[in-house]
């Protein structure tokens, strides 16, 4: 906090922070690319348009459409290190990079309206214009004039086909000259030929070879074509030659009875007509080749026309960018010491700069409000620390509590709550938080309204919570917390003393049994050596009424001795026996106390469920049998206590051993009639009993017991969900002083859940 070094802005985003490198490629390269590249497209535009000698061939477009994409792609190279620039303080968001991006963004929409315009006009001119070279009526007449030549090709065509198919029927007559003289055959077909106007006539092979021919002195000569097709020619459809380079019409038609022979006549055409012919044709297929790549000039036009436009987009967009730069300058320093100052860094200082004018005075008011932000944060610092180690200490002293504390505000809302507190409640603090305590406790909603119109300032009583199926004894103490404001609170302390008062009680009954035993026990022996003494004296003298007299001695020595087992447990619950321990086997003694079980009741199947290995352990072998015993025979009471009628099916009871965590687990299970769910907790006090007959003293026993070893008892319902489960625990090293404390437990109590 006494650190008053002013930091450096972040100004890497700015246009004169930067390098001399970065100045010289803004200022000296960057124009210079701007301006070769409009003068790039203006001459472009002017070639287009056709003012300059230069034809717009498609390689002159080529060539225009190259300069002006390498002239964009140098300013694309010059302006993407600067929107590169503009996108990472916007990513960043760096100061002012919105402004930047909306100032060219502005210049860019200023750019691009303008071009595409431009793009759409010449698009629809050129479109237009070619529109014009390729009408119909143009084709019409390229195709009618390539039509009127072929024409009089094709007259000399049909010409030619009378004249072969007359002479070859001329020939055919004279078939015998071929073979008797064959010179006048030559002169027959001379004058065939020559009557006919043909200045060549030959009889050839199918492989084109010349076999005879007439002797016409025409000046010149006439070749057998020698991609004639001679094997698609028939007598009554003869092959006709059109020209192509030559200057002739042809005609071959196979000779009848002249074996594989066929006639070829030859007749000249005017050199003009095929030059005109070729010239027209040579038109044609540019005028077509022009039309095929009508959409590809198209296409090259208007990439030239998006590049030109592309351009001026480029140069405006380097404008906005600079005027952008100076623009916001001073602005990004503002809002950049803003941020850093909602960053927490109240030390920033915006330079002040005179000849940036009103912006300047700004300057000089934001570095006062800094000021005074400076020292408003040191006095709120300064509070918060002491309100902080005040909070530290609040939070250390209810987590080192071992009562529950609840704080709850003057509407009786919850505040705060310590973890002691949660786990009486089984709640956690995200659940209760602000909600009513009297919602949250509806079994202390009766004391919350009586500390609250009281008005006092503590208000103390017990209670019963049951919670998850058990029942603990809380004492209740609310203390009324008072603010300097004035506004009213109170603090909830939750001290759990159910192990308290279950051992007071336990001691009270302990004291009660104590004196019963001393009282009954007396008199018991005097009344039962009577008894016996009157049966063995009087027994003979009575005659009648013998029967009476035994019955009542009886009953008498019968119920004495009932009265005396009874002061026996009594004595056995005042003046337990402290554990004698021994090394033995756990697995062992229950096998032994199953065993007896079992002899004594064969109508109902005992499982043992016990590790092979021994479960070696330190206790009192009697008290565990004992213990053990005892909680069978609840076990066998709790299935005879269902008729027979009513059982749905046979009686069993399941013994099981585990270990877990230095501790013995026994689990007795039977499916019997089961545990109440109400006051459930009680049966493991002294003389509470659901049974008719029973004293209430075995459960409290078996809890002695367990406790005495270091463990407890716990009363669960049966997994199947009908019967009971008897859970017993006992340190495996010994007692209470062997209880396992690397982990931090406290020995396990009786419990009933």
């Amino acid at each position: 906090m006494t650190d008053t070094k002013t930091p450096e802005l972040d100004t890497r985003d700015a246009p004169d922070f930067g390098g001399a490198g970065f100045r010289f490629s803004l200022w000296g390269l960057a124009p210079l690319a701007v301006l070769v590249a409009l003068i790039t497209a203006l001459v472009s535009f002017i070639v287009l348009i056709g003012i300059t000698p230069l034809v717009p061939s498609q390689e002159v477009v080529i060539t225009v459409l190259c300069l002006n994409g390498a002239m964009s792609l140098v300013l694309i190279s010059i302006i993407g290190r600067e929107v590169w620039r503009i996108v990472k303080a916007r990513r960043r968001g760096r100061a002012a990079a919105r402004l930047h991006v909306r100032v060219v963004a502005l210049f860019g929409v200023v750019a691009v309206v303008p071009a595409i315009l431009v793009a759409l006009l010449a698009s629809v001119t050129l479109d237009r214009g070619l529109d014009r070279w390729f009408s119909v009526r143009t084709r019409a007449i390229v195709d009618n004039a390539v039509s009127v030549a072929q024409t009089y090709v094709r007259e000399h065509a049909y010409s030619i086909r009378g004249d072969v198919m007359g002479m070859a029927r001329d020939l055919q007559r004279i078939r015998p000259l071929w073979d008797q003289d064959r010179s006048r055959f030559r002169q027959a077909m001379t004058a065939q030929a020559a009557v006919r106007g043909l200045p060549a006539a030959m009889v050839i092979q199918r492989d084109l070879t010349v076999v005879d021919r007439a002797t016409i002195r025409v000046g010149r000569e006439f070749p057998v074509p020698s991609n004639l097709a001679i094997k698609d020619a028939t007598e009554d459809q003869p092959l006709i030659y059109l020209p192509n380079d030559a200057d002739f019409v042809g005609a071959v038609i196979p000779l009848k009875d002249f074996g594989d022979l066929f006639l070829y006549v030859a007749r000249p055409v005017d050199p003009r007509v095929i030059q005109y012919l070729n010239e027209t044709r040579a038109a044609v297929a540019d005028y077509r080749s022009l039309e095929e790549r009508r959409v590809g000039v198209q296409v090259a036009f208007a990439l030239l026309y998006a590049v030109i436009s592309l351009t001026v987009l480029l140069s405006a967009v380097w404008l906005g960018i600079n005027f952008a730069n100076r623009l916001v300058a001073p602005i990004r320093r503002l809002i950049g010491a803003a941020d850093l100052v909602a960053a927490g860094n109240l030390f920033v200082e915006v330079p002040v700069r005179r000849s940036e004018g009103d912006l300047s005075s700004l300057a000089e008011t934001f570095n006062k409000m800094t000021h005074e932000l400076r020292t408003q944060r040191n006095d709120l610092v300064q509070a918060r620390d002491q309100i902080d180690t005040r909070r530290r200490f609040t939070e250390a002293v209810l987590s080192g509590v071992g009562a529950g504390v609840i704080g709850i505000d003057a509407e009786g809302r919850i505040s705060i709550i310590n973890r002691p507190a949660e786990k009486l409640l089984g709640v956690t603090e995200a659940d209760v938080l602000g909600e009513q305590l009297a919602v949250v406790i509806p079994e202390i909603s009766g004391l919350i309204a009586e500390a609250m119109q009281a008005g006092q300032k503590t208000v103390q009583a017990n209670t019963t919570l049951a919670r998850d199926g058990r029942e603990r004894v809380l004492a209740v103490r609310f203390t009324t917390e008072q603010s300097r404001e004035g506004d009213h609170g109170w603090v909830v302390t939750l001290d759990d003393i159910t192990e308290l008062v279950s051992a007071q009680r336990t001691s009270a009954w302990a004291d009660v049994a104590r004196r019963i035993a001393h009282e009954i026990k007396n008199p018991l022996t005097p009344i039962q050596l009577s008894a016996e003494r009157l049966r063995r004296r009087y027994g003979k003298v009575i005659g009648e009424d013998r029967e009476v007299f035994d019955q009542c001695t009886d009953t008498i020595i019968r119920q004495v001795g009932d009265i005396g087992r009874m002061v026996d447990e009594f004595s056995s619950f005042a003046r337990m026996p402290k554990p004698v321990v021994e090394a033995l086997d756990v697995a062992e003694t229950v096998r032994q106390a199953v065993f007896l079980m079992r002899v004594g009741n064969p109508d109902i199947t005992i499982d043992c469920e016990v590790p092979n290995a021994p479960v070696e352990a330190k206790f009192d072998r009697r008290l565990i049998s004992q213990a053990l015993t005892n909680i069978v025979k609840n076990a066998t009471e709790a299935i005879t206590a269902i008729p027979p009628e009513e059982r749905t099916e046979p009686p069993r009871i399941e013994v099981k051993l585990k270990t877990e965590h230095g501790m013995a687990i026994v689990d007795v299970i039977d499916n019997g009639k089961g545990l109440p769910t109400e006051n459930r907790a009680r049966l493991l006090e002294p003389y509470v009993t659901t049974r008719e007959k029973g004293t209430g003293l075995g459960l409290a026993i078996v809890g002695k017991i367990m406790e005495e070893h270091g463990g407890g008892i716990e009363l669960l319902d049966a997994p199947s969900g009908k019967g009971a489960m008897i859970r017993l625990r006992f340190s495996l090293d010994g007692g209470p002083s062997g209880v396992n404390t690397a982990v931090g437990e406290r020995p396990i109590r009786s419990v009933a859940v």
